[in-house]
């Protein structure tokens, strides 16, 4: 059975009409850190708004060594039209012999409520059904957070219930929604 690991021997570079979704790198630093700076930003994320520039640059240090050893990172969401990183998307976790796999991702907020996450993610599981041969793919997000669940349902994933005290941010146990897609509903 074949990894997901090894489809990122080769970092899979995707596109969509708007988005190029490629390697996060050094140069990025300046566009990540003008959104990753924003509170509202991060307000449902389980990381905390970026301070200064260093935060930036040490998460792209993370992101780069994800890239060396786990071989699975997250794409950057270049924008095509102006070329600049406004995003990310990952697989934050996954399950070779299950076949399934959690995404997360972040946008900008110059960008929300324009279809761009939602256009992402279904990219993400075309080569999540496609190329991967995933069964399941998965999301999660915090209850209050209306914008990612309506990316998670127009992307065609389903509201499986809540997961109560089930992750540890922001210096408390915080209750989660689950979402899914099985690949013959996307298919479908």
């Amino acid at each position: 059975m074949k990894r997901i690991e090894d489809h990122f021997e080769s970092f899979p570079i995707l596109e969509t009409d708007r988005i190029l979704l490629r390697p996060i790198t050094r140069s990025d630093v300046d566009d990540m850190y003008e959104y990753c700076s924003v509170p509202e930003v991060s307000r449902y994320t389980t990381w905390d708004y970026h301070r200064n520039k260093d935060d930036t640059k040490g998460f792209i240090d993370f992101v780069r060594k994800r890239y060396e050893e786990e071989k699975v990172g997250p794409w950057g969401i270049e924008y095509k039209e102006t070329k600049r990183l406004i995003g990310s998307c990952s697989f934050v976790n996954w399950n070779n012999p299950c076949l399934r796999a959690e995404v997360g991702y972040v946008l900008s907020n110059r960008y929300w409520n324009m279809g761009i996450m939602t256009e992402v993610v279904r990219r993400i599981l075309e080569f999540s059904f496609k190329e991967l041969e995933l069964v399941r793919v998965e999301a999660r997000c915090h209850p209050d957070n209306l914008g990612s669940a309506k990316v998670m349902e127009k992307s065609g994933m389903k509201f499986e219930g809540l997961l109560r005290r089930y992750v540890w941010a922001k210096d408390e146990l915080q209750d989660v929604k689950l979402y899914s897609i099985i690949k013959d509903e996307l298919e479908g």
